[in-house]
């Protein structure tokens, strides 16, 4: 049983599939043609934490897939009224895949071990695949390829950093990090991502202005995450430095995109004069958040045809 729980549960040759998939349905979308190739599928989704693109985008997504699916609250009981494995294994009876939006990680895992169908990891503490793809197919969207590419990432090196890493290291992108001091990847990821990407392009300071030089895009996130909120003074004192303004992006070259995976605190961790600009692809990156989960599903339910 196959899983999308990090970036490390497929190969660059599976992405690639995932992303031919995701442009054909995205041009049928395009084209008013929602080929239904999953009628009956039943999807669930399990969110231990607010979503909007991500809750919006599967739902949409499988709905134009030709199947269903269902969002599942506190009266379900998970993780109160049952072992995890009790639970895992008889959601499973009902539906072909679960999407699952964690506070932590080996919530995910635990549901996997015990899944006798596909799980995605739709956002926990440590990692969200499922954002990654996007971005980097929306790269890839725009500039037709990721050969020579430079992903810059200015902020905290949190999951969707994470995630971008392992990508790139994947899709052999470029990737550099700008990031305050105590916000750094830990030495840890950094030694996992280098054994698995040896060729990994990967340079990390924290200078904003030298993360961004040569950069195709230039990416950036909130300063305080959910769950972080007690932190919130404390962080943008820390990130007053490492706003994604227009000195930044003047340090990036011109034609260098901006992302963001929203939602945005403008006047924060970035303008809205750069939030705004011609450079910025925040909705055609959100927007792809649905074309790539298509191609995610498409992926992971063709293996299950029969």
């Amino acid at each position: 049983m196959r899983h999308l729980l990090t970036l490390d549960d497929v190969t660059a040759e599976e992405i690639q599939r995932i992303f031919a998939l995701t442009k054909d349905l995205k041009a049928k979308l395009e084209d008013g043609v929602r080929e239904p190739l999953f009628p009956g599928r039943v999807m669930a989704l399990l969110f231990e934490k607010p979503s909007l693109r991500t809750r919006v985008s599967f739902q949409a997504g499988m709905a134009h897939l030709g199947g269903s699916s269902m969002m599942l609250g506190d009266d379900v009981g998970f993780g109160k009224r049952e072992r995890v494995d009790d639970f895992s294994r008889v959601l499973c009876e009902f539906v072909d895949v679960i999407v699952m939006r964690c506070k932590r990680h080996e919530t995910v895992e635990q549901v996997a071990k015990y899944a006798t169908c596909s799980v995605i990891n739709g956002l926990t503490d440590l990692a969200h695949p499922c954002q990654a793809l996007a971005d980097l197919y929306t790269i890839q969207e725009i500039f037709g390829s990721l050969r020579g590419s430079k992903l810059a990432w200015v902020g905290d090196a949190n999951n969707v950093a994470s995630s971008l890493a392992q990508g790139c290291g994947l899709l052999g992108v470029e990737f550099s990090i700008a990031a305050p001091k105590g916000y750094e990847f830990s030495a840890e990821f950094l030694q996992s991502l280098r054994a698995s990407f040896p060729n990994l392009q990967l340079s990390a300071s924290n200078d904003p202005h030298e993360a961004v030089r040569d950069a195709s895009a230039v990416y950036t996130d909130v300063w305080t995450s959910m769950g972080q909120e007690a932190e919130k003074q404390q962080r943008e004192r820390d990130f007053a430095d490492f706003q994604v303004n227009e000195k930044v992006m003047a340090s990036a070259p011109d034609d260098a995109l901006f992302m963001h995976c929203l939602p945005a605190h403008r006047g924060e961790e970035v303008t809205s004069g750069v939030l705004d600009s011609p450079n910025s692809v925040v909705v055609q990156q959100a927007g792809n958040r649905m074309h790539v989960q298509k191609g995610v599903l498409a992926w992971l339910l063709g293996m299950q045809r029969g």
